[in-house]
């Protein structure tokens, strides 16, 4: 029997490289993970090198290469870490570390962005408003803090699209990572030079876009010899984090019925969109898909991320299976308690990074039960703010859930209570270097469909009693905090 066609998904994350290599078929065939360290110089700044991206990947392509024979890829895709800034010079040389999509150092920037462009604008023409996370304001801020990199500046990439610099020589964008740098026309599909030339932005610094599934160049003979991988593979453009994982769900924005919710250390509510439609207020982030159309984003900063604050300053040594059964005992709305998940200020629906969290109608009576309980309900319930802002704009039947918190089935129902909305639980939902790797063989002219398996429906039943603290809890405005 014949070998099937297979193609490399590399996924440059915050922690580490993924790589996967997937067959036509859509079966994963082989994984390989290389950690990376993050720097955090200052409170608030987080860098990371981009050389220990390429020698992750490096490391990552010859294990997956080596555990498969020497079989080769017929193409490779590439996705990483939305948002992040990589300084190049003329020679193609990094600059200084990459600043990352959390990093925080750009207030003042952000507001400088405000001031010149409007906010109102950089939702009409970005989808978006002005963000510390995003790619302009840490170009913004190069400009002021360190004038020496930014006159040596010639080129700015977002991660992924480095790592394909450094396979191919080519540097390009695509439209979902370039939907989230603040500069680019959602409508047009084109650099914003207009909002670049108000703040002294040459628009020749940023690089010649392509689409998600365009194959940008092939692996040179330097490249090879470092990756393992033959010269000549030929390489696609890929995608950010998030429409990469999309495409590995198979969400389509052909299918605005569908969407995701995904409860890792974020929690992240997907939902595709045909036309480039964003929120009047901004509350919601609007992104650029990997197939041609668009998504809504709602973020809460820390979802599993509170469940885990949670056990690690009141219940160390618990582990979250027996949090989530202690939680059970506890009837919904938690006996009145109250969390808000703020603990690293919040996205959807404020986009403030200095929102905190709390928890409210502390009594006597609380128990240990409802603080967890109110911990999983309040970060439901901020899923649920997402969905309200989403609404006008698009409305999901379905949600697919992903990440470590959606294997517990207990919070999976109360995240479909709170969203009245049913959600199918996934075994082994696949990352976004399972995307990449489907993008890949689409540049070549396949079409590989997800290979998806579900565990279970989590029907919506609400609870009148939830709804009724969850009524409540929108009362609540975080500037009473």
């Amino acid at each position: 029997m014949s070998e099937r066609a297979f193609t490399l998904g590399i996924d440059v994350g915050t922690t580490s490289v993924k790589v996967v290599a997937v067959e036509d078929s859509g079966e994963v065939i082989a994984e390989a993970e290389s950690t990376q360290p993050l720097a955090t110089p200052r409170p608030g700044w987080t860098e990371q090198q981009p050389a220990d991206w390429w020698d992750g990947a490096c490391k990552a392509v010859r294990e997956i290469v080596a555990r498969l024979d020497g079989r080769q890829p017929d193409a490779v895709g590439l996705t990483g870490q939305m948002h992040g800034m990589v300084p190049l010079d003329a020679d193609g040389e990094v600059i200084r570390p990459a600043i990352l999509w959390n990093d925080q150092r750009t207030g003042d920037a952000v507001r400088e962005i405000d001031a010149a462009i409007g906010r109102r604008t950089l939702i009409e023409r970005g989808g978006n408003p002005a963000i510390t996370g995003f790619q302009l304001a840490k170009v913004v801020w190069l400009k002021h803090a360190e004038p020496d990199s930014f006159r040596r500046l010639r080129h700015v990439l977002f991660p992924k699209d480095y790592l394909g610099f450094r396979l191919t020589g080519r540097a390009v964008a695509e439209p979902s990572d370039a939907s989230g740098s603040n500069c680019f026309d959602l409508a047009k599909g084109v650099w914003d030079v207009d909002i670049l030339s108000e703040l002294g932005i040459a628009a020749e610094l940023y690089p010649e876009l392509v689409a998600s599934d365009a194959i940008v160049g092939t692996v040179t003979e330097a490249a090879a010899a470092a990756t393992g991988l033959r010269a000549g593979t030929p390489v696609v453009a890929g995608a950010g984090d998030n429409a990469a994982a999309a495409t590995g769900l198979g969400l389509s924005s052909a299918n605005p019925e569908q969407g995701s919710v995904s409860l890792g250390t974020s929690g992240v509510l997907f939902a595709p969109i045909a036309r480039p439609t964003p929120d009047p207020m901004g509350r919601v982030h609007l992104f650029c898909h990997a197939d041609g159309g668009y998504y809504l984003l709602g973020v809460t900063l820390a979802a599993a991320g509170s469940l885990q604050w949670l056990r690690d300053t009141l219940f160390p040594g618990m582990d979250f299976a027996e949090l989530s059964a202690l939680a059970e005992s506890s009837a919904p709305g938690a006996n009145g308690v109250l969390f808000q998940p703020y603990l690293a200020g919040e996205r959807t629906p404020y986009m403030d990074p200095e929102l905190r969290g709390a928890w409210r109608g502390l009594t006597l009576a609380t128990r240990q039960a409802d603080l967890i309980r109110a911990v999983l309900e309040g970060v439901a319930f901020s899923q649920r703010d997402s969905l309200e802002v989403m609404r006008p704009l698009t409305s999901p039947t379905r949600l697919l859930a992903t990440g470590g918190g959606s294997r517990s089935r207990f919070w999976l129902q109360i995240l479909a209570d709170a969203m009245e909305l049913p959600l199918t639980q996934l075994a082994g939902a696949p990352g976004a270097s399972y995307g990449a790797a489907l993008l890949a063989h689409r540049g070549l002219g396949g079409e590989a469909q997800p290979h998806l398996q579900e565990v279970a429906s989590v029907a919506p039943k609400p609870d009148p009693a939830l709804g009724a603290a969850y009524a409540e809890y929108r009362a609540l405005s975080p500037g009473a905090l």
